[in-house]
């Protein structure tokens, strides 16, 4: 049975990419075989996968500028990807494009203790950074739940944060210089290792940009001095709207703590159980507080602290007494997202920012909209800087239940812009909110930001259907293009 002609020459086009790309990346850089592409299908948002055409697994810049130079001469789509741990779809593959894996840009090239900064490949871990230098009496502070196995490169694709971004700030606050390839393959280096940036602050852009502007291969990153004292307290209340008041009562009064964190029951529970720190298990919310500073600053700023928990309503305190007691009161929160693993088949992590006044009504809110639903819903989170992840349990064998979780977090994301906040905090937008984004942004906002990915990628090749969901050519910004997402994720099959 003869194929047909189109099918030929499709398949005559994909023998040319193929080889033109084993041209550069020769070995085993270039992955085709149909049951290897699986381990690339999917990244944590692992609801939905796709097969890319091919792997290709660069080891230096001047390949990666090759690759992406001949991606672009012949119009193929580019999907950079790092350790694949985007819970936002962030680097969900193509059919008709190229995963660019970086797993082999996993070297620590430089320490400089002198300039306080350290020079990684984008695969070094987040936890590898800090590894590094703690025996020299730093670290550096950016740190999500996920940070020993979620890649530099791509906590700079959605500016991630972590626990201690409320005093030590994001990924862009601890970014100081990049090394980047444009999808034309120009290689280009933004800041290093001066503090202050010269000129447009491009560094700022590409930061949090979530790989449709450029190749990040390089980057300098701050790292801090360990604090002389670390102290962390856990104060349990009865009610989770008492424990969010606390947090914009602690701010207010003009403390700044390292970490605040919140997680109720369902999240206490199932942290207990899984590491057995010692959680108290008679409150519906725990706040974990950590002070750091000289030892006598922090003990007085503890002692503010439990004052303002007992006037918010606190019922238990508990204050880490050894620095083994610090590690494992955070060893429960660290283990709050793989701990759902226990009490529920599937969980679906939901990402928005809100002001911190509105904790009490927007926790209000979820646990509302969590009966409505009939799904259940576990709040963890980084409260002092109002970034939510409230954690929606559901069973993807039972049918219905998967879309349900997708309103119910659709419906979580809608009210933290209803009461001034934003869609995400540190996830990225990718696949999971696109379709939510004029949600939050009006049309003439989103013509503009891709106006801005256009001067990057002229054709539309880097990591596209992420972020906008209206797509536009860039040579005719205002006439709108075939998707407007009115399915959420119809182009992309479901597990």
């Amino acid at each position: 049975m003869l194929m047909p002609a189109a099918n030929q020459a499709q398949m005559a086009r994909r023998s040319e990419f193929l080889s033109a790309l084993r041209a550069i990346v020769p070995g085993e850089g270039v992955i085709d075989d149909h049951a290897a592409l699986a381990a690339y299908e999917c990244d944590g948002l692992m609801a939905y996968r796709q097969r890319p055409l091919a792997v290709v697994l660069p080891e230096s810049v001047q390949q990666v500028s090759r690759v992406l130079a001949y991606c672009h001469s012949v119009g193929l789509n580019v999907v950079p990807r790092g350790a694949g741990t985007s819970l936002s779809g962030g680097a969900l593959p193509l059919a008709d494009g190229i995963v660019l894996g970086l797993g082999k840009f996993n070297r620590i090239l430089e320490i400089d203790y002198d300039n306080r900064c350290v020079v990684v490949q984008p695969c070094v871990t987040n936890v590898a950074v800090t590894d590094a230098v703690a025996s020299e009496g730093f670290y550096y502070a950016p740190d999500p739940s996920s940070q020993i196995i979620c890649s530099i490169g791509g906590n700079i694709a959605e500016n991630s944060g972590g626990v201690h971004c409320l005093k030590y700030g994001m990924t862009s606050n601890n970014l100081l210089g990049l090394e980047l390839v444009l999808i034309d393959g120009t290689i280009m280096r933004l800041g290093g290792k001066h503090l202050d940036p010269a000129a447009l602050d491009l560094l700022g852009l590409v930061c949090g940009s979530e790989g449709l502007l450029c190749v990040v291969t390089e980057a300098t990153v701050r790292i801090l001095r360990t604090p002389e004292t670390q102290r962390a307290l856990l104060l349990g209340f009865r009610e989770v709207e008492s424990a969010g008041a606390c947090v914009a009562a602690v701010i207010a009064a003009g403390v700044v703590p390292a970490a605040m964190e919140i997680m109720d029951r369902i999240a206490i529970h199932a942290a207990e159980a899984f590491v057995h720190v010692g959680y108290p298990l008679d409150v519906e919310a725990l706040l974990l507080i950590e002070l750091d500073g000289v030892e006598e600053e922090v003990d007085y700023l503890i002692d503010i602290v439990r004052q303002i928990g007992t006037q918010c309503g606190s019922v238990s305190t508990r204050t880490s007494s050894s620095e083994q007691q610090r590690k494992s009161f955070w060893a429960g929160r660290k283990a709050a997202f793989p701990a759902m693993g226990k009490i529920s088949p599937d969980f679906y992590c939901v990402d928005g920012t809100i002001p911190r006044r509105e904790l009490p009504h927007v926790l209000r809110t979820i646990g509302a909209l969590s009966a409505s639903y009939g799904l259940r819903v576990a709040n963890v989170f980084h409260a002092g800087d109002g970034n939510l992840h409230p954690l929606i349990l559901y069973d993807a064998d039972r049918a219905g239940e998967l879309e349900r979780a997708e309103e119910l977090g659709a419906a979580i994301l809608k009210l933290c812009v209803e009461v001034g906040g934003v869609l995400t905090g540190e996830h990225g937008v990718g696949v999971e909110k696109r379709d939510l984004m004029d949600v939050q942004f009006k049309q003439a906002d989103l013509d503009q930001q891709q106006r801005l990915k256009c001067a990057f990628d002229d054709c539309g090749l880097l990591n596209p259907g992420k972020v906008f969901p209206r797509l536009h050519r860039c040579a005719e910004m205002g006439r709108m293009h075939v998707h407007r997402g009115a399915l959420r994720f119809a182009d992309i099959e479901r597990l």
